[in-house]
């Protein structure tokens, strides 16, 4: 990967939007129409695109988050979290009114639901932060085939910016050729094994993994308790699972899972060692509420030195 301190403003962009997380966690069951269930725990967390930014930044990582603050408390918290964890403020854009974006998060150990709300906000434009900025990674945390992102991933391209992407839920298929379109432009893509499914319309996994990967260079699939498997060049990599402590919120396992992806393409690493490193921080982060567990550098280090290498098989 190029890597030129004279060009490049920060190593990593994120780009997307804060949420604070209500958490309610330790569900002894799941949350049904017309009944009360009470909670073992509960936080009130920074999340969504916060969490990507602070991960990478505890990893040692030059990090800038573009994001939307406003004058409503749930601004005001996440800007904190953020100040406190010791994140750069370049790409932050400030309003003169609310610009609200929750998330209420109901956790077990095993899963999560979610019901979300945002106050529309036009965003920063992509390509213009990335003009600015030059970043070695672009990372977006949810796929998006929008104009501006259209723009945005070509300017990437130009600037020989490696871009990651996440799925996140999103009701796109690939029956739309600009969905397609956009994931050519994408260098890592990392939805989790649901979405793929989703995604592709494939009858079992392997399906999927075969079709995303003909459209994007590195595929990473999670696949929570299971691990997560990666192509790159028609080699499969299965990344078993990591056993870990307890966990009691799995809400921001995806973002630090990616946040350690990346740790390691900077890093130069081979890709079964960028899976070990992703596999543990997205165990690590189950351990705490929303993204509070999130590993630092020298935790990774130590618990790298012991943790198994993916398999590989030819695809």
């Amino acid at each position: 990967m190029e890597t030129n301190p004279a060009v490049r403003s920060c190593e990593v962009l994120v780009s997307g939007a804060y949420f604070a997380d209500l958490v309610f966690h330790g569900l002894a069951r799941p949350v049904r129409p017309g009944t009360e269930v009470f909670a073992d725990g509960f936080g009130l967390v920074p999340g969504g695109a916060y969490t990507l930014a602070m991960a990478l930044h505890r990893l040692g990582r030059r990090v800038l988050w573009s994001a939307d603050f406003g004058t409503d408390l749930f601004s005001a918290h996440v800007l904190s979290c953020a100040r406190q964890e010791g994140l750069a403020e370049g790409a932050f854009r400030h309003h003169p009114f609310p610009v609200r974006s929750l998330t209420v998060a109901l956790a077990s150990a095993d899963d999560r639901a979610m019901v979300s709300f945002q106050d529309p906000v036009d965003a920063q434009p992509l390509v213009t932060v990335l003009g600015r900025l030059r970043p070695q990674v672009l990372m977006l945390p949810q796929l998006r085939w929008d104009e501006a992102t259209m723009l945005g991933l070509r300017a990437a391209r130009k600037l020989g910016t490696l871009v990651v992407m996440d799925c996140h839920d999103t009701p796109a298929t690939l029956d739309d050729p600009v969905v397609r379109e956009a994931l050519a432009l994408v260098d890592v893509f990392t939805p989790n094994d649901t979405e793929a499914l989703h995604l592709t319309g494939a009858g079992d996994l392997d399906g999927a993994i075969a079709e995303l990967a003909g459209l994007v260079p590195t595929l990473v699939v999670t696949r929570g308790g299971q691990g997560a498997v990666a192509v790159r060049d028609g080699e499969r990599y299965d990344a078993p699972p990591v056993r870990w402590a307890a966990g009691i919120d799995p809400t921001a396992a995806g973002d630090c899972f990616n946040a350690g992806l990346v740790h390691g393409l900077l890093n130069g690493w081979s890709l079964p060692d960028c899976l070990a490193a992703a596999t543990l921080c997205g165990a690590a982060a189950t351990t705490g509420p929303g993204s509070s567990a999130a590993l630092n550098a020298a935790d990774l280090v130590r618990h790298l030195a012991r943790s198994p290498r993916a398999t590989t098989n030819v695809g």
